[in-house]
């Protein structure tokens, strides 16, 4: 709840939703690191009816200009292959690998795109 609260709140902030029929489909939200030059998508989601649809497509493009950062970053799951998959077609790549970052000690893959 509290990651919630900061992604909501603090003035680096950015994030975005989508909206079909005034029913929120999807939502995005991301953090400039000014010092670092770096905008961090901190997180992402799209309801399952309308994934596979552009959604998520276009969320991270409005996000990535909307962070208006050189380099972007963002941790996934290395077992969810379809968002890796996603951002690999969105020119991310693999940078990193932050051992037992998620609950259930899973493995955060750490991904980055350059914006040019």
């Amino acid at each position: 709840m509290l990651d919630l609260l900061a992604i909501l709140t603090f003035p680096t902030a950015v994030h975005y939703k989508a909206v079909m029929d005034e029913k929120m489909i999807g939502f995005i939200a991301g953090d400039r690191r000014t010092r670092e030059k770096v905008g961090w998508v901190t997180t992402v989601g799209v309801l399952p009816e309308f994934r596979k649809q552009g959604v998520a497509t276009a969320l991270m493009q409005v996000c990535e200009t909307g962070l208006a950062m050189p380099k972007i970053r963002l941790c996934v799951r290395r077992t969810n292959l379809n968002a890796q998959n996603l951002y690999i077609q969105l020119g991310y790549h693999q940078i990193d690998v932050w051992k037992q970052y998620y609950a259930g000690q899973e493995d955060a893959l750490v991904f980055e795109k350059e914006i040019s």
